[in-house]
């Protein structure tokens, strides 16, 4: 499957030195960028189509976990926002789930994508995960689940909308709220934003649209589906050093299986 066949080239010329470079000044300065209509309509619809084909097979899982994807600490106590909890609920298709003939994956594996990416995101490369189940996710929302108030351990997340809830399922994010690096971990601001005093910024994806985001330092969550269409995600992660597996534990954590 030719690149061609699934991005619009015309509109996101991806091999454009000048409109890399533009999209790279808009995620420096924003710390996200949302590119709607960058995967084509058939190409989506095939992905759309592939997932709910398999959609039996989809590992599900409710958990309740910190913002800081860390486990409590008994030097806090269990109110204080470093040890609150919050709830994600979603289910999810592995990376040996995709189909080798998928759109998807064709996406994922291109050499010009991957260049582009490298450019915006300012990496020297980007390598898949050696472990079989990590490279690239679906993520299925049903009415009433959600993904809770967190911080990303990565510095950068790719994603792509499949399939857009009818009703909620917005991501909401607020930047800036930390600084891991320095050990900042902001737990009065972290206290507002669990307790709905600080504004949200809101970002609603129609189907096709591929956004990067920063989350290490800025906290984000995918608010309920409130309507009867389940809401589909694909994350496509990269790493920036070769070799890399996602843990076993993790791997368990997330997909109920190492392999």
């Amino acid at each position: 499957m030719e690149l061609a066949d699934i991005v619009d080239l015309t509109t996101y010329p991806i091999e454009d030195p000048e409109f890399r470079a533009r999209l790279k000044q808009t995620y420096q300065r924003d710390g996200v960028l949302e590119m709607p209509g960058f995967v084509k309509e058939n190409a989506i619809s095939d992905i759309r189509s592939d997932g709910l084909a398999n959609q039996d097979q989809v590992y599900a899982k409710t958990e309740k976990h910190t913002v800081y994807l860390s486990p409590q600490d008994t030097a806090f106590e269990l109110d204080h926002p470093r040890n609150r909890l919050v709830t994600s609920s979603k289910g999810c298709l592995t990376d040996d789930q995709i189909a080798e003939a998928s759109a998807l994956r064709a996406l994922y594996d291109s050499d010009i994508f991957r260049a582009f990416l490298c450019d915006v995101l300012e990496e020297d490369a980007l390598y898949e995960y050696a472990d079989p189940l990590s490279s690239i996710n679906l993520h299925f929302a049903e009415k009433g689940q959600e993904l809770g108030w967190h911080f990303d351990n990565s510095s950068f997340a790719i994603t792509l909308m499949v399939q857009a809830p009818e009703q909620g399922g917005s991501f909401e994010y607020v930047r800036d709220v930390r600084d891991a690096d320095a050990g900042e971990m902001s737990f009065d601001a972290v206290g507002d934003i669990l307790d709905g005093r600080t504004p949200v910024s809101q970002l609603d994806a129609d189907a096709g649209t591929l956004v990067f985001f920063r989350g290490r330092n800025s906290i984000h969550r995918v608010a309920p589906n409130e309507g009867e269409q389940t809401r589909i995600l694909a994350v496509l992660a990269y790493n920036t050093e070769p070799g890399i597996s996602l843990s076993e534990t993790a791997r368990l954590t997330f997909y109920g299986r190492t392999g």
